[in-house]
C-alpha cells in the first residue's frame, strides 16, 4: 500500500495540481522552511467565507510540494471555518505513508501556509503541533 502512497505523492510533485498564482487572490501568504529551504505560497479566491479557487507556487522536496498540490484539490468548496479543522493528522493521512520529524515539517508547511492565511496574519493556533 505504501507503494500506491508514494507514486501518488510523485505524480503530484511531477504534475502538480492548481499550481500558478491567482491575481487579485483575496488571501496570499508566503513561507519556508529555512531547515530545508521548501518555500510555499498559496492564494486564495473567496465568494463570501468559502474557498472559490487556490493556487500555489514553490519549490522543494516532492513531500512539500506534493502536500500542497494534495491539500489544495482538498480545500477546493471548503469554508474558513471548515479549513480551520484541519490538522496535522488530516495532511499525514492524505499523504498515507510514515514520515519521519524533518519530513512532517516538509509535509505540514503548505498546512501552515494556509492556517495563516485563513486566521490572519499573525500565529497559527496549531502551530507548535509539528513540533513532536
Amino acid at each position: 500500500m505504501d507503494d500506491l502512497y508514494r507514486e501518488l505523492i510523485l505524480d503530484h510533485y511531477q504534475h502538480p495540481h492548481n499550481h500558478g498564482e491567482i491575481p487579485g487572490a483575496d488571501i496570499s501568504v508566503e513561507d519556508s522552511n529555512p531547515l530545508c529551504g521548501d518555500k510555499i505560497r498559496i492564494d486564495l479566491k473567496l465568494q463570501g467565507d468559502t474557498v472559490v479557487d487556490v493556487k500555489f507556487n514553490g519549490k522543494g522536496c516532492a513531500i512539500s510540494q506534493a502536500s500542497a498540490s494534495m491539500l489544495t484539490d482538498e480545500i477546493i468548496g471548503k469554508t474558513l471555518d471548515e479549513i480551520k479543522t484541519l490538522d496535522k493528522q488530516f495532511v499525514l493521512e492524505m499523504l498515507g505513508i510514515p514520515l519521519g520529524p524533518s519530513r512532517i515539517k516538509c509535509a505540514l508547511l503548505p498546512l501552515k501556509v494556509i492556517k495563516v492565511g485563513v486566521y490572519g496574519v499573525g500565529a497559527n493556533p496549531d502551530e507548535d503541533e509539528d513540533e513532536s
